[in-house]
This record gives C-alpha cells, structure tokens and sequence, in this order.
C-alpha cells in the first residue's frame, strides 16, 4: 500500500505541472487583451496631449463603470462550469454559458446609458471641459466594445473552465496583429482620432469572439459540449446571478480603491508629480496583476474542476500549488525591480524629479507585486470553491474599512504623501490576502455543492 504522504506528493507534482502548462498560456492571453486598450492608447496619444489625456481618463471611467463589472460577473462561470465540467455534466457547461451572454448583454445597456454620460459625469468632478469632451467621445464609441466583451468574456471562461486555452492563444494574438494597424488606420488615415481608437478596440472585441464562438461551434473537441440556445437555459440564470453579483463586487471594489487613490493624489500639493508617480506604480502593477491573474485562473479552475469530480485531496493540492508558483513568480519579479529602482522609472518619464521619486517608492511596490500573486491565487482558489459572497464583504472590510482610512493618514496627517497612499493599498491588499488565506485552510469544501 502506498505512502498516502507519497501520495500526496505525487498528486501535487501532477498538479503544478497542469498548473504551470495552463498558466503560461493564460498570460498570453491576459497580456494580448490588455495590449488591446493600450495599443489604442499610445496611437491616440502621438495625436496631442489633450487626446491623451482623454483617452486615459475616459479608460478609467470605462473600466470602473463597466469592463470590470463586466469581468466580475463572468468570473461565476470559473465556479459553475469549472465543476460542472470536473463532474462530466457537459450539458450544464452551456447551460450556465449562454445565460451568461444572455445577462451580460442585457447588462451592457444600463452602462451604454450611463456612458452617454460621460462628459456630465466628469464636469460634476471639475474635470477639465476639453479632456472631458475627448473621453465623451471615446467612451461614446467604445460602446459596441462593451457588448463584445460580454459575449467574449463569457467564452473565455468557457474554454478556461475545460483547461482549452490554446484556442484563445491563437485568437488572443491574431487579434492583436489585427488591432494596431487597423487602429493606426482609423486614427490617422481615416482621421477618425480618439473615436478610430475606440472603433478599433470595438472590432478586435467582437473579432475575438466570433472566432471563439466559431471555434466552439465546429470543432471536435468542443462536441457534445456546445453552448447552445434554449429556452430552458434561461432557468440558471437565479443560479448564475447568486455567484455573479458577488464575483463582481470581489473584482470591483477591488479597482474601486485603487481608482480612488489616484485620484486623492490629484489633490495633493505638486500634484503633477504625486499623480504621475502613483500612475507609473499602479501601471505598473497592473502589468504584473496579467501574470498573477493567470495563476489565479489556473488555480480556479483546477480547484473547480476537482471539486466537481469529487477530489478533494486533489483540489487542495492545486491550491497549494497555485500559491507555490505565485511565490517563486513574484519574489522573482520583485528582485528585478528592486535591482532596477534607479533605472525603470525611464520606462515612463524622463523627468529626473519623477525617476528619484519612484525609486523611493520601489521598495513598497516591490513589497505589493508578491502581495498582488498571493491575492490574485487567492481569489482564484475562492472563485473555484465557490465562496465569492464571503471574498466580498473580505474585499469591503480590507480596503474600505481598513486600506483606505491608512492611506488617508500616512498621507494628510503623516504627510507623507503618496507613498502613504500606496501603504494604505498595501495595508488593504495584505489584508485582504491573509483573510483569503484562513477562508482557503479553514473552510470546509464540500464536492459538487454548486451542482
């Protein structure tokens, strides 16, 4: 009889093995779309700096009000498929799906009438009248992309759910190969400007998604679990809103606080300096935030996937796993960047101002990268074992109650400025990563308790 410690062993090598193979196609896919509004970005913003400055203002509107709504909403399927598929019920993986592009389509409309907005919205927050005009424009033609990514969001979790993750590599970069000359061309050929960049990010959205959906539909390894449309879908949507509504408030609150904290540095004294640093940091994170979030994926759906199948041993194992390849990639990441304080603020200004104080900072933001991988594993591991109500009110409490309230005082009454704005997110974000760790090893999994 063999060593259940042997065992044990043998289960989580297997596991980091499927891990590491579905993670590192997961951040091609992760960084390509992330390219996609950054490309139209940096296109747009060789045009003038009032387009550039409202193209970055109208992205953060969009993504608070919309895109990340959208993402946290299509995270329940990570819960719903990734068991139903461990479990080998193929048909609820299209059960859960189509109500999921059904709801998030429907959702869009709302937003698209909020972004019509726009430009009243920014002027009630004594924006500047012309940087609010452009993000109006932009945001007004980026509509067709929100409900793009509705389709495209859900077929996403779809394929990640059955580890399918090759598919979406190959749309992922063929899109992008497709996105910065078609954006180049609507910009300057056709002279359409911040609304070419839009339109191109629109296309590439809904380009994305007809591949996958073309892809789901005719392909062998898709058979006999097809989404389909039916009528009797329309039953799991109860279900997929009881996870969707929570997944989506552990995603944007999230954002939300870090949202608010740039803006809280534009009214600090030298705001130029403070915003542009604390811009160069949370830009930065975010880059990283593409790698830890494929981990995260990895570990949601192996947990899911083995929760479904009833393996629990073999579901705690990925979990383990999942936190031991976020360690080894971040400690790793922030080596680098410690051992390049001086140098990486070139990457964003040449202002020597701006690269000494970033170098100042880099040891907090160093500090906040290994924090980000082990609260984006995490959430992935919460997200697979189907426990985002409880991730909610953890992400509530850790930057609303705690996070924020300490920036606010390392800031104005320490005075120190934006390095107790970014503290305060660290405070939050360590928090938030210890609560999901005890929520992880104390709670009891059960198998198949969303099915």
């Amino acid at each position: 009889m063999e060593d259940p410690r042997q065992e044990v062993k043998k289960i989580r090598w297997e596991k980091l093995k499927k891990a590491a193979s579905m993670a590192a196609p997961m951040v091609v896919v992760n960084i390509s779309q992330y390219l996609l509004r950054a490309i139209s970005t940096m296109i747009v913003g060789h045009k003038s700096e009032i387009s550039l400055a409202g193209i970055a203002l109208a992205s953060s509107f969009a993504n608070v009000t919309g895109f990340t709504l959208i993402f946290g909403l299509a995270s329940a399927l990570e819960t719903l498929c990734g068991q139903a598929f461990g479990a080998r019920r193929y048909e609820k993986l299209s059960s859960y799906t189509f109500p999921s592009i059904v709801s998030l389509l429907i959702i869009c409309f709302p937003i698209s009438f909020l972004w019509l907005f726009t430009k009243n919205i920014l002027l009630l927050f004594h924006q500047d009248p012309k940087i609010s005009e452009v993000a109006y424009a932009y945001c007004l033609w980026l509509i067709p992309a929100l409900f793009g990514y509705s389709i495209l969001q859900s077929l996403i979790r779809y394929f990640q759910t059955q580890s399918l993750i090759y598919p979406m590599v190959l749309s992922s970069l063929v899109v992008l190969c497709f996105h910065a000359p078609v954006c180049w061309v609507l910009v300057y050929t056709l002279r359409l400007g911040t609304k070419g960049a839009a339109l191109s990010i629109s296309l590439s959205y809904w380009l994305n998604a007809v591949f996958l959906w073309f892809f789901m539909r005719h392909s062998r390894v898709c058979e006999g679990k097809r989404v389909l449309i039916s009528m009797e879908a329309f039953g799991h949507m109860r279900i997929f809103f009881t996870l969707a509504v929570p997944s989506a408030m552990m995603v944007s609150l999230e954002n939300l606080a870090f949202e608010i904290l740039i803006l809280i540095s534009g009214v600090l004294p030298n705001a130029k300096l403070e915003t542009s640093v604390i811009s160069m940091i949370f830009t930065t994170c975010s880059l990283h935030y593409n790698l830890a979030t494929a981990i995260g994926a990895a570990a949601s759906t192996n947990v899911a996937n083995e929760l479904g199948a009833g393996n629990l041993v073999a579901a705690k194992a990925s979990a383990f796993v999942a936190i031991i390849i976020a360690a080894v990639e971040s400690s790793t990441i922030s080596f680098a960047l410690f051992m390049s304080r001086h140098v990486w603020g070139y990457a964003y200004s040449n202002v020597p101002e701006v690269i000494r104080y970033a170098a100042e900072v880099t040891p907090i933001l160093c500090i906040s990268i290994v924090v980000d991988a082990f609260s984006a594993t995490f959430t992935g591991v919460v997200r697979g074992s189907g426990k985002q109500k409880i991730g909610a009110y953890v992400n509530i409490a850790a930057f609303y109650i705690f996070g924020i309230p300490i920036g606010l005082l390392f800031c104005f009454i320490l005075d120190i400025k934006v390095k107790g704005l970014w503290i305060g997110s660290l405070c939050g974000c360590t928090l938030q990563t210890l609560s999901l760790f005890l929520i992880t090893t104390f709670t009891k999994w059960k198998t198949n308790e969303i099915l």
